[in-house]
């Protein structure tokens, strides 16, 4: 047969379970208990050639540059090939694909598939999204392209027409999407009466897209003899509850990433950001305009959050594009391939549209939301870090969702380092370092080619009535003007991370930069704003050498508040916070436009939505 392979990969998540929202739907964290042992394998690690794989596979091994087994591949092809059902867990990236495709392919060759199949398959992949089947099934084909294996890829949101034609001619491999296998078996087209080895890939997500009930389902139209693979990224109770019921002494691979040697820097730098509810968007601006990523995917909640994060992201000025299931297949595609090609830099998406994405340039993840499930936390941050290479994770936790970060930090049984958020000063440090590095280059380019723009001249001829320093600083204060954001004013409150009741907790005083106790002399703390008041944030503080009663002067003149009207005054050190009636509060901020002048500096007024949030 010839191998055939489903073309043109998109990324439809039709099939699949909306966005979870829920904080109670979390999966089992404790990963000890189970009663299926566990195996590590021997420290040598062998060859390609030594794991039992045919010629015609080595040829194809070597011709794709592949030198060495990695730990996972070594470890699970042999028992593998001996026809051992097998439970395999082992980091996004390191290789599984490779560890069941060339085993299934192996017992293939030697025949052990009945040779009066007829067009029925011999062997199945189960993918949770048509992006990662359409890459596990390009990769079977490639592996099986000397033993002329046929593979067809079937998946949801593409017609389902000429999917039914090719396997009706017949096909050794099926890669799937369990909807859409679950729709092919309804309708004839797809028969696993004669399935030897069926693969359940990234187990874990399939289990967290609600596939559960299709997985028992195809297997259960599977012959009972017959091998079955399961690997996953994370191993909670579900998945050993699931291998429990289907796989047969199966060999239990573990595979741990590799501890990082003393002094150096893990693989994948994990930083969380504690950041008021209100605040997360600003603060993730400001984060990305710091570490300046190749190429970032930003994970956000829903189709709603992915939306209006993009907005705020493009007018900060980065290239930052949308990817979720409301958008149609083509449109989502481009967008991808614009971030591979470097046309773009940022993809902010929900969770389902982007699993399975492998993308080489990807050097940074952000948590724009700590997802709820920790397990979807480590498949998150699989997306850098992969086959050896560097990458970032970063998350911005609210108070609110400490919790959430503390599940995560057992389940990967490290903490997670934690950073300040850039302050307004850190911006415009690093923006004038940009800016000078540009000018030193631009410089050395200038000396080398001597440019004949008459610049050169413009400038001797401005020095002779002004100093060449006041020539070129009103030069660069001209080039980067319009360069900033209104949000790049803005102080954002500090939360604190550690110590105290909780990590995240905002009750009791809060603490200025220089460690005093914020609060003015109306009203100390960071308790919740009183009841029938809203807290009002302003954008300058003691820094700014704001005291109270300039408030209450500001909000008075430009609002029908009178004194009395206006409650408890916090000053921080750049910002304050105050509280007003609820029933007036829109319209004192109609009033005011957002803004207000205290001390002949326009400062920001909005309300303060984090008021009384506590982890």
């Amino acid at each position: 047969m010839i191998p055939l392979l489903e073309q043109h990969p998109t990324l439809d998540d039709s099939e699949t379970t909306p966005e979870r929202t829920s904080e109670n739907d979390l999966p089992e964290n404790d990963l000890r208990g189970n009663d299926i042992p566990e195996s590590t394998g021997s420290d040598a690690t062998p060859s390609f050639s030594d794991l039992g794989l045919a010629p015609q596979l080595l040829a194809v091994l070597d011709k794709l540059g592949y030198e060495t087994p990695s730990p996972i591949q070594a470890a699970a092809i042999g028992p593998l090939i001996a026809g051992r059902d097998l439970l395999g867990q082992a980091a996004t990236g390191t290789g599984k694909t490779a560890a069941f495709a060339l085993p299934m392919l192996q017992r293939l060759a030697d025949g052990r598939a009945s040779t009066d199949r007829g067009p029925t398959p011999f062997g199945l992949v189960l993918a949770p999204t048509r992006e990662l089947a359409m890459q596990v099934g390009e990769a079977v084909t490639k592996y099986g392209s000397e033993l002329g294996a046929t593979v067809a890829t079937v998946y949801g949101g593409a017609p389902i027409g000429p999917q039914m034609g090719r396997l009706r001619r017949g096909v050794d491999i099926v890669v799937a999407t369990p909807g859409r296998a679950i729709d092919l078996i309804n309708r004839g087209a797809l028969s696993l009466a004669a399935i030897e080895v069926a693969v359940l890939d990234e187990a874990d997500e399939m289990l967290d897209m609600g596939f559960v009930e299709d997985i028992e389902t195809i297997l259960g139209s599977t012959p009972e003899g017959r091998q079955t693979v399961l690997f996953s990224a994370t191993m909670p109770g579900r998945i050993q509850s699931l291998a429990r019921r289907h796989l047969s002494d199966p060999a239990d691979i573990r595979i741990k990433r590799d501890p990082t040697p003393d002094g150096e820097a893990p693989k994948v730098r994990q930083t969380a950001y504690h950041v008021p509810r209100s605040h997360v968007t600003v603060a993730l601006g400001r984060v990305l305009e710091m570490e300046q990523p190749t190429a970032a995917i930003v994970f956000c909640r829903t189709r709603a959050d992915v939306d209006a994060v993009t907005e705020t992201l493009t007018a900060r000025g980065l290239r930052a594009e949308a990817l979720h299931g409301g958008m149609d297949q083509e449109h989502r595609t481009r967008v991808v391939e614009r971030l591979r090609a470097g046309r773009t830099e940022l993809l902010v998406a929900t969770d389902v549209a982007a699993r399975g994405l492998d993308i080489d340039t990807l050097t940074h993840v952000v948590n724009h939301d700590v997802p709820s499930s920790p397990e979807s936390y480590v498949h998150r941050i699989g997306r850098v870090g992969r086959a050896g290479r560097e990458g970032v994770a970063i998350t911005l936790v609210t108070p609110g969702s400490v919790r959430h970060l503390r599940n995560i930090e057992r389940l990967i049984g490290s903490s997670v380092a934690t950073a300040p958020v850039p302050t307004p000063e850190d911006l415009r440090a690093v923006r004038l370092a940009r800016t000078a590095l540009a000018l030193r280059e631009q410089a050395g380019q200038d000396a080398d080619a001597s440019p004949q723009d008459g610049v050169d001249e413009l400038v001797l001829d401005l020095a002779r009535d002004h100093d060449l320093a006041s020539v070129a600083a009103a030069a660069i204060r001209m080039a980067r003007a319009g360069t900033a954001v209104p949000d790049d004013e803005i102080e954002i409150p500090e939360v604190r991370s550690r110590g105290g009741r909780d990590r995240g907790d905002t009750r009791g005083p809060r603490r200025d930069r220089d460690g005093r106790p914020g609060g003015g002399s109306r009203g100390q703390g960071a308790r919740p704003p009183k009841a029938g008041t809203t807290r009002l944030f302003v954008s300058a503080g003691r820094a700014s050498g704001v005291r109270p009663q300039d408030i209450v002067g500001a909000l008075a003149n430009e609002s029908r508040l009178s004194g009395r009207d206006i409650g408890a005054i916090q000053i921080h050190e750049r910002h304050a916070l105050v509280e007003v009636p609820e029933h007036a509060a829109d319209e004192v901020l109609k009033s005011l436009r957002g803004a207000t002048t205290l001390k002949g500096r326009k400062a920001n007024v909005r309300k303060d939505r984090d008021a009384g949030e506590t982890g």
